[in-house]
Order: C-alpha cells, then structure tokens, then sequence
C-alpha cells in the first residue's frame, strides 16, 4: 500500500535506491511512495490469485510473479503488481532483469488505501503498455472483480464484472481459468 510521497528523485536514482534497500517504492513522477504491509485478507487473495495461477501455467512459455516483480510503464510508473504474468520472452528494462516492460496480465488487490490509485493513475498507466492484454482488480472486502480485457483495435477495453463465488474468470491472454471460490479461500466475506 502506497503511503505518502517520501522525495524527488530521477529515474536513475530511484533504480539505485531501490536496488539498495529492503522496502519497496513506487516511482511516479519523480516521486517515491513507500509501499507498506498488506492486510490478512490481501495477502490471502494475492497468494490465491499466485497459486492458481502458477499451477495452470506449469510448462507453458509463460512467467508469473508476485509482489516483488517490479513493472515500468511507458509513461515511466515503476511499480509492483500484486501478480503479474509475462507470456512468451520477458523483456526487462536493464541487464538487473528486475523491471518487467512487457507484462501480459496484471492483478492487483484493491486495498482502502490505494483503491482510488489503482482504478485512476496506475489503472491509465497499465493500459499504455502495449503488451498488456488483462487487468484485473480484486476487492478483498467483499467477492467482486472487474477484469478488463483489451480489444481487438489494441485502445479499447472491455470490462467484464463477476461477483458470485460459483463464478469462474476465464484470462484468455494466458490461457488461465481462475474459481472466484478459490480467489477467496479462507477470506471472511461479510
């Protein structure tokens, strides 16, 4: 969860910094934001999302990673996805192989704290990225996802919303099939 803006910095500086300390930072123009710890909840769904994830793609040419896997976008947001997933040859913004440019579906938890973040400048920002075929944005208070899927023309997106846990996601840019039950195991719902 992002806090508030620390101080200015370049690109270069923020990429040493960041390769330097144990805490992780979001760069948005020209600003860090300390990324802090995630609920119960949170941790849970990100981990569900991972898992399953993971387990599906096993021997396919497709990569997922968790929160650690930093992604830059084109208007030069650095940040880390709660899952990211690259299909076909992962290309990384330097020789640290540490910045993912060509991520092809991104996942995030939606958290109080950061939920306008995610839905406004990072939602905008992801959607640059011309690899970029999914998003998806998963709320942990209560079963719902809003999945957007990028059409045909490459500018426009689809949103598709699933709130019943019988549902099923179908990711058709990795090939993935995800049980909203499962996204939700051992999460309390109200």
């Amino acid at each position: 969860m992002a806090t508030d803006p620390q101080q200015r910095l370049t690109i270069r500086e923020y990429l040493a910094f960041e390769r330097q300390t144990e805490t992780k930072n979001d760069y948005l123009d020209g600003e860090i934001f300390a990324m802090t710890g995630a609920s119960r909840e949170h941790n849970l769904i990100a981990g569900n999302v991972f898992g399953e994830i993971r387990n599906q793609l096993k021997g396919r040419p497709c990569e997922v990673y968790s929160e650690a896997m930093r992604v830059r976008t084109p208007a030069d947001l650095f940040t880390y996805p709660d899952v990211v997933v690259v299909c076909g040859e992962p290309s990384f913004d330097d020789g640290e192989f540490d910045t993912l440019l060509n991520p092809t579906m991104i996942a995030e938890v939606l958290s109080p704290s950061t939920e306008g973040y995610d839905r406004g400048i990072k939602s905008s920002r992801y959607r640059s990225i011309a690899s970029l075929a999914e998003y998806l944005l998963v709320a942990q208070n209560q079963c719902h996802i809003e999945h957007l899927i990028r059409q045909a023309d490459g500018e426009h997106w689809l949103l598709e919303e699933l709130s019943d846990l019988n549902a099923v996601l179908e990711l058709p840019s990795i090939g993935c099939r995800l049980s909203l039950a499962e996204i939700y195991d051992r999460v309390f719902l109200p």
